[in-house]
């Protein structure tokens, strides 16, 4: 009886086992038609979202790919990686499911969670997670992070500055711990100069390089020659460049954003770098026309302008009091312009901006930050009062630099000794000026007064000539018939 038993005990075991390894049921769907960058695929349907692995007909290639959309029966796939070998009919399964290829019930291909925890500092993933830098798969010692939505009223608020290592912007442009700051610039006017910058020299636990679109050569670059070996092995780089599909560089930028959400949950002061802004908005353009999506503003479609706020405010500071992700994306003015649609999007989410003149990067002047087109609008909350008015008394000293290099530019004379004079006279002028306005504590000054100063000094200069306005020059000096209505203000 007890053989027997043990027996029956281990055909129940073999049967179990058995059952184990076959998959109870398999959904499989066919690839129908392939439309530009998009597959469609007849009989599975799938979530947004999904994973799938598409199997070519002779079972030697596999490829995994993701749900965008459906239509109908039809459901629209994105590959992550370049697909090719794929016919018609080729079987699409959903990702982890077990695969008869012959040799048993097998996953050749599966979509592994994206791989989140300290293991990944000092490393170089794809916008999958996947290691790119030949240290092999750390996956196993990682977390797999959990998106939620933060409520606003749980945010721990903006109250200290953060170093960025960056005299021009720790005086002029300071920056909190926690802030969302866009670097904005056109092509070759130095962003990566000052990226470099706040890589080596920011004061932060983590940092968090997302290269979204970017040229393949410029990867390696920054890792070995921009970061640096101190600074690389506090960094995690996230690298989806510009041949990877649009799918995988639009997952760069979001993976980036949960890395550096990860740490700073676990209270770590965390620096986002992500480069650029303007190329995820631009893999999401390339996935929403694909989809017959219409566009709204120089091929981008609405989707694009719903999800560039959602990838900006998952950063800021989280809950835990200690812990903060202070960013800086990058958005390429195609042609240097400010009106871009992009650039105005991210102005309208962002915390504060930084504009790159190309001007100052012409004469070698780098980081060419234009101190008059960029502001951080939480500078008032982490600087003293001090510090404030130093950057105003700054602020006026370059307006006035400025008014004087335009007067030299304008200024002609015959010789070199008319051309001192009429610069004195000009410069005389200004400083008069500058004292009223001083006077009413830059409130404004009224025209008249002005007029008034400057024809005393002319008839101080030449005494028995007296200098009066015609009332037409009156009027046409003020833009109106009333010259005491008229005001200058600074």
């Amino acid at each position: 009886m007890t053989n027997q038993l043990l027996e029956f005990a281990e055909q129940l075991s073999d049967v179990r086992e058995h059952l184990a390894a076959t998959p109870r049921s398999i959904r499989e769907g066919k690839l129908k038609r392939v439309s530009g960058i998009v597959l469609e695929v007849e009989g599975l349907p799938l979530s947004i979202g999904s994973s799938a692995t598409i199997v070519s007909q002779s079972g030697d290639l596999s490829f995994d790919a993701e749900c965008i959309g459906f239509n109908g029966g039809i459901t629209y796939l994105m590959p992550l990686d370049q697909v090719e070998g794929i016919a018609p009919g080729a079987l699409v399964y959903p990702a982890s499911t077990p695969v008869d290829y012959g040799g048993g019930y097998t996953t050749k291909v599966a979509t592994k969670p994206l791989p989140i925890g300290e293991a990944l500092l000092g490393r170089v993933v794809d916008g999958l997670g996947r290691p790119i830098d030949g240290k092999g798969d750390a996956s196993q010692k990682m977390t797999r992070q959990s998106r939620t939505i933060l409520n606003p009223l749980d945010r721990t608020p903006i109250h200290e500055p953060l170093d960025t290592g960056i005299r021009a912007v720790n005086g002029l442009l300071t920056v909190g711990r926690g802030q969302r700051v866009g670097i904005f610039a056109g092509s070759g006017v130095g962003k990566s100069v000052l990226l470099g910058m706040l890589a080596r020299n920011c004061v932060a636990d983590v940092i968090v390089i997302g290269l979204v679109g970017e040229r393949g050569r410029e990867v390696r670059e920054f890792c070995e020659e921009t970061l640096g070996p101190e600074s690389f092995s506090r960094a995690v780089v996230v690298a989806a460049p510009a041949d990877a599909s649009p799918l995988a560089r639009s997952k760069g930028g979001s993976y980036a954003t949960d890395v550096a959400t990860w740490f700073r949950d676990q209270g770590k002061h965390v620096v986002l770098i992500v480069d650029s802004l303007t190329r995820y908005a631009m893999a999401l353009r390339e996935i929403g026309l694909s989809l017959g999506e219409a566009p709204v503003a120089r091929g981008y479609p609405a989707s694009v302008f719903a999800r560039l706020p959602e990838l900006v405010e998952r950063v800021g500071n989280g809950e835990h009091p200690n812990g903060s992700i202070t960013a800086f994306y990058t958005v390429l003015l195609e042609g240097d312009d400010v009106h871009d649609p992009v650039g105005d999007a991210a102005r309208g989410v962002l915390d504060g901006h930084i504009f790159l003149s190309r001007e100052l990067a012409d004469a070698g002047h780098y980081p060419a930050i234009d101190i008059e087109k960029s502001i951080s609008r939480v500078m008032p909350k982490v600087t003293s009062r001090e510090h404030l008015l130093a950057r105003e008394v700054d602020h006026r000293a370059k307006n006035i630099m400025a008014v004087i290099q335009a007067i030299v530019q304008l200024t002609e004379a015959d010789g070199i000794a008319n051309f001192r004079k009429a610069i004195s006279g000009r410069i005389g002028s200004l400083a008069r000026s500058h004292t009223i306005l001083a006077d009413n504590r830059w409130d404004g000054a009224e025209l008249r007064e002005l007029i008034e100063e400057e024809l005393a000094q002319t008839e101080a200069a030449n005494p028995g000539k007296v200098v009066k306005l015609t009332k037409a020059q009156q009027v046409a000096a003020c833009g109106g018939p009333e010259l005491a209505s008229c005001r200058w203000a600074p």
